[in-house]
């Protein structure tokens, strides 16, 4: 379904194969409506994905408050907070009091003619408000109907609140971030809800394909834990088969050797050898042929077990140089290297740049705002920022009306009783 009103958009820098696209590319989920009852981080995130690949989202807010992060702040941008901005490009706001009948029965009219519903709220809290899976399948036997929770929707952590540190923390990832002799330490951004937002956004993908083929919808759960313990990757196998406990390493790998960061003459650099050749070039580069001679370096099983004796040979060399001196040296070699960027590096590197990441939009409110561009693009296929951040109930009257076909009185009556804004 179309939108309309929507403000215009440029890129700052226009993705090569984005520039030489054809006007006649698809938004690939154009015509698919997804009503939005996320806040915070991970459904948010999740729905904004399905937004920059067309589908229509209605982001269902509280009235006078809207999403938790409106609020959270500074910095902020004009009347904006950024950490909202980030996560709700592209959606349309409607202000509903959910806690009211008539509230529910708005959203209950939304969802019989939606595609997709999302929600994030405790287990149990929808079936309360009348809202959840059955009685909405009972309304429209289509609906993709996504509970995103913080640790499942029944055990023994299912009515507990759940937020990223701490299913980062029950899930492992505390446990595995920081220095070799430090304490847990966060990651820098929120990776276990941003992680439960992409499972949720491939899963919902998942369930409109398979509607595709039979017709019917069905509930799809995803929750943070169990999206935390499904990234631990390559460390759940070693326990889970090898037997080893994770344990805290810094920027260094537990099955590789070099593979990590290392302090230049002025800043850091990070660097890695995934394999025999690339350690070969590595040495090569930096000088240190001297270490190819040396069998306890002669395979990456053996540089795994003598770590402790050849990183402080490569942490020594690489101290000499400045990072940009060691980039020129290194330019063209075989094994990945890069340096460590803080915000105004990453936004000027010129990969960045070229692959287009920020695009601008204009805000009713806030003026210009840059956002990062989808890190995705298609050969065929449309993936863009196409709105600005919606002001709370922006959309409110526009969608009523065009889902519920509600005329100016009773858009007026219900404001008036406080179940919209």
């Amino acid at each position: 379904m179309l939108r309309t009103g929507l403000c215009l958009l440029r890129a700052v820098r226009p993705r090569p194969a984005r520039a030489a696209r054809a006007a006649s590319s698809q938004a690939p989920l154009a015509g698919v409506t997804v009503v939005d009852m996320t806040r915070v981080l991970a459904g948010p995130f999740c729905t904004m994905l399905l937004a920059d690949l067309g589908a229509d989202v209605i982001k269902i807010e509280r009235p006078e408050r809207g999403d938790d992060t409106r609020a959270w702040g500074p910095p902020f941008v004009g009347d904006q907070s950024c950490y909202f901005v980030s996560i709700n490009r592209s959606k349309r706001s409607v202000a509903v009091n959910i806690a009211t009948p008539e509230g529910q029965n708005i959203v209950r009219q939304l969802a019989k003619k939606a595609d997709v519903l999302v929600e994030n709220f405790l287990p149990g809290k929808m079936a309360a408000l009348g809202l959840d899976y059955a009685r909405l399948h009972a309304l429209n036997d289509t609906l993709i109907y996504c509970s995103i929770s913080g640790y499942g929707q029944t055990g023994p952590y299912a009515a507990r609140p759940g937020y990223d540190v701490i299913a980062a923390s029950l899930g492992g990832l505390l446990h595995i971030t920081g220095d070799e002799d430090g304490p847990p330490a966060k990651v820098g951004v929120a990776m276990t809800d941003l992680a439960t937002g992409l499972y949720a956004h491939g899963a919902i993908m998942a369930a409109l394909l398979q509607r595709y083929r039979d017709g019917e919808g069905q509930h799809v759960l995803c929750d943070l834990l169990s999206s935390q313990v499904a990234c631990l990757a390559n460390l759940a196998s070693n326990y889970l088969n090898g037997g080893q406990e994770a344990r805290r390493l810094g920027t260094a790998h537990e099955s590789i050797v070099p593979y990590q960061m290392f302090r230049t003459r002025d800043s850091h650099l990070t660097l890695g050898a995934g394999n025999s050749a690339q350690f070969t070039d590595l040495c090569v580069k930096l000088g240190l042929p001297r270490l190819l001679e040396d069998e306890r370096f002669a395979s990456n099983e053996l540089r795994v077990r003598h770590r402790h004796e050849l990183v402080p040979v490569l942490e020594a060399r690489l101290a000499e140089c400045t990072t940009a001196e060691w980039l020129r040296v290194l330019d063209g070699s075989a094994f990945p290297y890069g340096p460590v960027n803080n915000m105004e590096q990453v936004f000027s590197d010129p990969q960045v740049l070229h692959n287009g990441l920020v695009e601008e939009v204009d805000h009713p409110t806030a003026g210009r705002l840059r956002v990062v561009a989808p890190p995705v693009s298609y050969s065929k296929a449309e993936n863009r920022v196409r709105a600005p951040p919606p002001l709370l109930g922006q959309h409110t009257d526009e969608v009523l009306r065009q889902f519920m076909a509600l005329d100016d009185h009773r858009l007026a009556e219900l404001r008036q009783r406080g179940v919209i804004q």
